[in-house]
């Protein structure tokens, strides 16, 4: 299992790969795309869930447990998107959300020590 914490290069693949398809199917409905995120979002959660494990050996358990919860809700609002919008209900406020607790997840993972740091 070492290939899914080596580096956080595959969960970031994993989770723009999702992204991308939650536009697209956002954009075009389409029930297969919809199952197809549904595998991705099971993939984001592997990766994620291993690089929270490994996050332990930097002794900030807490702060990646709230990015971990974060990320959760981030692929609940995309889940509610599609499934709301498929129903003909309203979406605004899930798209709100999503945008909210996407930025928040983003922000978390970069800061903390096992994320990117563009600045420097």
């Amino acid at each position: 299992m070492d290939f899914l914490t080596s580096s956080t290069h595959l969960h970031i693949t994993v989770w723009l790969i999702g992204i991308i398809l939650f536009l697209i199917g956002a954009m075009k409905p389409n029930k297969g795309l919809h199952m197809a995120l549904r595998l991705f979002y099971i993939l984001i959660i592997i990766t994620g869930g291993a690089l929270f494990i490994e996050a332990m050996d930097y002794g900030q358990g807490m702060n990646y447990g709230i990015k971990f919860l974060l990320g959760l809700l981030v692929i609940g609002m995309m889940e509610m998107v599609l499934v709301n919008q498929s129903k003909g209900k309203s979406t605004t406020v899930f798209w709100i959300l999503f945008a909210i607790f996407l930025f928040l997840t983003l922000f978390y993972g970069f800061k903390l020590p096992m994320g990117m740091n563009f600045l420097a």
